[in-house]
């Protein structure tokens, strides 16, 4: 069967369901069962009628109520469910979108073997499935089979280097550049950065910490990058414990990729009896529970973490209802909590002194 292409001029609100079967070669009545969800129809040819109704922005029927999300969920994001709690506040906020909405959600574990690339083909193959979520997903792979099922889908805490799919996550590169911002209006010149390489997203936090620090006129030292083996406080402690008992940690603050990373920070200061903030600040990035309970109090970069979960759900939804006009990458801004984990670098207030 050819495939037509909808005619453009029709695309603007004037789309019949005799537009669409003329595009996928089958009758008006076929259509109409595909887009209602009615038996009769081939897997591959409800797809492809869908795919085509999506493109021309057709109004489908109200599918949502009753419908499933598939929520891929890669190790990363579970580790870090059972570490950090931030993959827990995602989960809530799409819960607290889907519950609303009166959409079930589905948790699967992300394809590491061939009997879950087979669970994968299976969520693909399923009407009942209105589209996919993808939590800290990095897998090309994966990206690249979800694209060519036609479902729609989203990406959370990350994005498509090629562009193929949409994506929500926070605003990393800005955020981090407003933290190290921060730390320089309180006069610290000489700033740390700890994280964990490997996600893009880390990346993004780490170019603006430079951002901020070439835009001072301030000297980026790869020196003054800490690398963690991994997001636990113990992994912090031990990398920025071996930097200090060696004398190589020269900065009067430290701004951390992750508050977890923060608590390890803390950790190595008290082990050698220093003092946050008046021997060194520290500052962390996400602004989870604990870093309110923490003492000093930690100063964090908020992120949104609830509201990327709200918004993958709508945005979702919407792709699943009207189709895509362009994929499109969305960042949620994040915001300074300032509590007492940072203060004036020493220097400054010895100069304020004078």
């Amino acid at each position: 069967m050819s495939k037509k292409p909808v005619s453009p001029a029709k695309t603007q609100g004037r789309i019949r369901l005799g537009d669409i079967a003329l595009a996928c070669d089958v009758s008006i009545s076929t259509v109409s069962r595909a887009l209602t969800g009615q038996k009769g129809v081939r897997d591959d040819t409800r797809r492809r009628i869908l795919e085509a109704a999506r493109k021309a922005r057709y109004p489908l029927p109200n599918r949502v109520q009753g419908g499933r999300i598939a929520v891929f969920a890669s190790t990363a994001a579970m580790t870090d469910y059972r570490r950090t709690q931030f993959t827990w506040h995602v989960l809530e906020g799409l819960k607290t979108a889907a519950t609303a909405k009166e959409i079930e959600i589905s948790l699967v574990p992300l394809p590491d073997s061939d009997e879950n690339h087979a669970q994968l083909r299976d969520v693909l193959d399923s009407q009942s499935i209105l589209g996919v979520l993808l939590l800290t997903v990095d897998d090309m792979q994966v990206m690249g089979r979800i694209q060519e099922s036609g479902k729609a889908a989203v990406l959370i805490n990350g994005d498509d280097p090629l562009m193929r799919m949409s994506s929500v996550s926070p605003c990393n590169r800005s955020a981090a550049r407003m933290a190290c911002d921060y730390l320089i209006g309180l006069g610290h010149r000489r700033i740390g950065f700890v994280m964990r390489p490997g996600r893009a997203t880390i990346r993004r936090r780490l170019e603006g910490w430079r951002d901020a620090l070439f835009e001072h006129g301030l000297p980026c030292l790869d020196e003054n990058v800490i690398d963690v083996e991994d997001w636990t406080p113990e992994c912090a402690e031990r990398a920025i414990g071996d930097r200090l008992d060696k004398g190589s940690l020269d900065v009067t603050a430290l701004l951390c990729a992750a508050d977890s990373l923060a608590l390890g920070a803390l950790s190595a200061l008290t082990a050698r009896q220093m003092a946050c903030p008046s021997d060194m600040s520290i500052m962390g990035m996400d602004d989870l529970p604990i870093s309110d309970l923490l003492t000093p109090r930690l100063t964090t970069m908020h992120i949104p973490a609830r509201e990327l979960g709200e918004t993958a759900v709508d945005m979702l939804v919407e792709l699943a209802t009207h189709g895509q006009r362009v994929v499109r990458r969305t960042e949620l801004a994040c915001r300074l909590v300032e509590r007492d984990s940072t203060a004036r670098a020493m220097h400054e207030t010895a100069s304020a002194d004078a």
